[in-house]
């Protein structure tokens, strides 16, 4: 089930040139394809982003995607692994809340991968 949307997330351009919008397809992307302009996220390019590192989001996902979102409009940062765990494991509980079920749901840089589907930048300290 894709997330209901709520406010859009913002940030503020650090370059002068202008940011292309997104195509009906695809929203532009960086090299490493996190999103340009947040304000292109929508839960289809949240698809078409996993489908890209071979993901099918399920409910799971979603609901992780969102507790990331929700970081990033608190911190305006997106979570390091850490932080995303102990906010699992704070809203969701013991079982969700482990680096494990994170690794399951999004094999290799849980918070980097998670990021990136969200429309998040890159979380700065993960490597």
């Amino acid at each position: 089930m894709a997330p209901t949307s709520k406010a859009p997330i913002s940030r503020a351009s650090t370059s002068k040139a202008p940011i292309p919008r997104a195509s009906a397809n695809k929203a532009p992307t960086d090299k490493e394809g996190y999103l340009l302009n947040l304000a292109d996220w929508n839960p289809d390019v949240a698809r078409q982003i996993a489908r890209a590192h071979k993901l099918r989001l399920d409910e799971r996902h979603w609901e992780v995607l969102q507790l990331v979102q929700d970081f990033y409009r608190r911190h305006e940062l997106s979570p390091a692994m850490r932080p995303l765990v102990k906010q699992m494991r704070d809203a969701l509980g013991e079982e969700k809340g482990s680096s494990l079920y994170l690794h399951r749901l999004f094999p290799g840089s849980p918070a980097k991968l998670a990021a990136k589907i969200a429309g998040l930048p890159r979380p700065s300290n993960c490597l």
